[in-house]
């Protein structure tokens, strides 16, 4: 990887900026055997084993989240934020670099992190959701390219981010972005993926060493 420094970092929310995954988080609280399968499910399309296409609806469906429930998934995702990410991502601002969030997450749970974390919403990437009057699930946005196992790497070349890119996830999906982007860093503060380890131009155990590595 080359040493020149990076201009923009295109950051994973599940499991990576964030030490939950959303749709498991929300499965799990369905009882049954609603949260296992659904796990499955995602480990299987985060370790490449499946497409993340055959699985988004499928997992979405099982769990028919409400409005209500998103914005629980949304304290939950505050609540479960990366020791020292908030710090760094203020201060790779503050050093001018631009800093966007793309996940296969739900957009709505998200934005409220976004927020917090001084990130606009323009830069924010995932998938909506739709709820009827009730507030009952309603469907997510089928033409999402994140809602498919390659869709990030549509998304990393839709951006036009200052070069250089560095682009930091933890799942195969991440790893689909290294062609458009300058380097890949997996991440592994809270699930390590060896097929993602392998493949990746630097390993992360914290958003320490993401600092060190972009403001080096």
């Amino acid at each position: 990887m080359s040493d020149e420094g990076f201009a923009s970092i295109i950051l994973d929310v599940d499991s990576t900026l964030c030490g939950l995954e959303g749709i498991d988080w929300l499965a799990e609280r369905r009882g049954g055997d609603t949260g296992a399968r659904v796990a499955e499910l995602t480990d299987r399309a985060m370790r490449g084993d499946i497409a993340l296409d055959a699985v988004y609806g499928e997992r979405l469906a099982l769990v028919h989240p409400s409005r209500d429930e998103i914005a629980a998934l949304a304290d939950a995702y505050a609540a479960a934020i990366a020791p020292h990410a908030a710090y760094t991502i203020l201060r790779l601002r503050a050093a001018g670099k631009r800093v966007v969030l793309v996940s296969g997450g739900v957009r709505e749970a998200i934005l409220p992190v976004a927020e917090r974390l001084g990130i606009p919403s323009s830069d924010v990437r995932a998938v909506s959701v739709r709820f009827d009057g009730e507030g009952a699930y309603a469907g997510f946005d089928t033409t999402s390219p994140l809602a498919t196992a390659t869709g990030k790497r549509n998304v990393a070349e839709s951006l036009a981010l200052p070069r250089r890119i560095l682009a930091v996830g933890d799942g195969a999906t991440d790893l689909a972005m290294r062609p458009a982007v300058d380097a890949f860093a997996a991440y592994t503060g809270f699930v390590r993926r060896e097929a993602v380890v392998n493949s990746a131009d630097v390993v992360l155990a914290s958003f320490d060493q993401l600092m060190e590595l972009v403001l080096a």
